[in-house]
């Protein structure tokens, strides 16, 4: 787990933009492939158009460029030279920036927004292409690809799994998927805070939070979308705010902020306020110079999975093994048991 502190200018003014999800039994007896569209696409499309205009947009890059420069470290584990890599959902480049020539031949960069595409930073030595795409309409050439990244975007996808299968699509067999994606506990704080705030002043809860995929739902995604030999961690970066509207204001800056079909337009002062309290009482930290934070926590998943190939190591065949599972209390004595197998260095 991580601490990050941040460093603030005087407070901005600020409208909170929350999420209201109708639930009913309805959806949950959807048909396997069905596609729930919660996020609005355009209105997703418009925030981060509107987040790349802001004179300091640097400022708000502190979380995407960590996990960025963390996703780009597993790419060096594999040892391969890639010809052909794609970042999906590119962002500004803080992926990109962090993958060096020695390790990939060409780069394609994708991302819906126009700007971020412009001003996604990669470095020198890398062909480089930039394509303007929505990520949830993702399609490429068939079998063309050797690496496909994706950092902090996919959470933002209502068809993921049409998104897996389009991804294992354009790799060539063999080839790898490595992405990060925001996982349930995001911004848990938050959540909590908001709706005990809102049940107090109004009566009722409304979701203020996106929905989040669990790290147990992916590994079924990925293993739908004929990805093989995953690969699927969670780390926490928890950070420290001066209270919940530094924070909300990032989230903002990032284009991180709702994007949920059937939301509310404003969330009552009131409420705001209330949450600020809630939050400083339930989750507030003291620094060991005596100053207030309150914590937000990101959980990141990690994600790994191949395109299968008959080159690929396979499992053994079922019945195989030499030793059964109830004897593995008596392992040591096992292994003394095994006969010796003298070398001789002549032969």
């Amino acid at each position: 787990m991580y601490y990050l502190f941040k460093r603030y200018l005087p407070a901005f003014p600020l409208i909170l933009r929350i999420r209201d999800i109708n639930y009913s039994a309805i959806n949950f007896s959807l048909p396997t492939d069905s596609v729930m569209n919660i996020f609005d696409r355009n209105t997703k499309l418009l925030q981060r158009e509107r987040a790349a205009q802001i004179a300091d947009v640097k400022l708000y890059d502190y979380i995407k460029n960590e996990v960025g420069y963390r996703l780009a470290d597993r790419i060096f584990d594999i040892k391969r030279n890639f010809k052909k890599a794609l970042d999906l959902g590119c962002g500004r480049g803080h992926v990109s920036k962090h993958i060096l020539a020695e390790r990939v031949e060409e780069l394609i960069l994708i991302d819906m927004s126009t700007s971020f595409i412009h001003q996604a930073e990669t470095t020198e030595g890398i062909k480089v292409s930039r394509i303007v795409m929505d990520e949830e309409n993702f399609s490429f050439e068939s079998n063309s690809l050797d690496l496909v990244i994706s950092s902090l975007s996919l959470h933002w996808v209502n068809d993921l799994p049409g998104c897996f299968k389009s991804i294992n699509k354009s790799l060539k067999n063999d080839g790898v998927f490595i992405g990060a994606m925001f996982g349930g506990e995001t911004l848990y704080e938050l959540r909590s805070s908001l709706q005990l705030a809102e049940l107090e002043r109004d009566g009722g809860i409304s979701p203020h939070i996106s929905p989040f995929a669990d790290i147990k739902d992916i590994g079924n995604l990925l293993t739908r979308a004929n990805f093989t030999m995953l690969t699927i961690d969670v780390d926490e970066i928890v950070i420290g705010y001066p209270s919940i509207f530094e924070l909300m204001w990032d989230l903002k800056g990032m284009a991180e902020n709702n994007a949920i079909k059937n939301r509310k337009l404003r969330l009552n002062k009131d409420t705001v306020l209330a949450a600020a309290t809630i939050y400083k009482e339930l989750y507030g930290k003291i620094k060991e110079d005596g100053t207030s934070y309150v914590p937000a926590t990101f959980q990141v998943i990690y994600l790994l999975g191949w395109k299968p190939d008959p080159s690929q190591p396979k499992p053994l065949e079922r019945g195989s093994g030499q030793i059964s599972l109830k004897d593995l209390y008596r392992l040591d004595e096992i292994i003394k048991e095994t006969k010796k197998i003298n070398i001789d260095e002549d032969k």
